[in-house]
């Protein structure tokens, strides 16, 4: 019988363009977790205790801030997404 691997997004996410278009992607999905799992993703692609460091947060706060059912604070993510490098946008649809 064959085992199957669990999926993990922060196993291909290997340069910040694919990190980009994966939250900008994740964004357009209607449900907030969505794009909170694929930032936790990120996170571990890049390194949670790198990114809780880079983002001025302790590691256990980064941890719970991307739990899943979390509700991390605007200025959480604000924090997440300045360490990431990445820039969110508005755009009239």
């Amino acid at each position: 019988m064959r085992e199957l691997k669990v999926f993990e997004a922060s196993d291909y996410l290997n340069n910040e363009g694919e990190i980009a278009q994966f939250l900008t992607i994740s964004l357009e999905d209607p449900n907030p977790d969505v794009f909170l799992r694929a930032l936790q993703e990120v996170a571990k692609a890049r390194g949670m205790s790198q990114l809780a460091k880079d983002a001025g947060i302790n590691r256990e706060s980064l941890y719970k801030a991307l739990a899943p059912g979390a509700k991390p604070r605007y200025d959480t993510v604000l924090k997440l997404v300045n360490a990431l490098g990445v820039k969110l946008t508005a755009q009239h649809v």
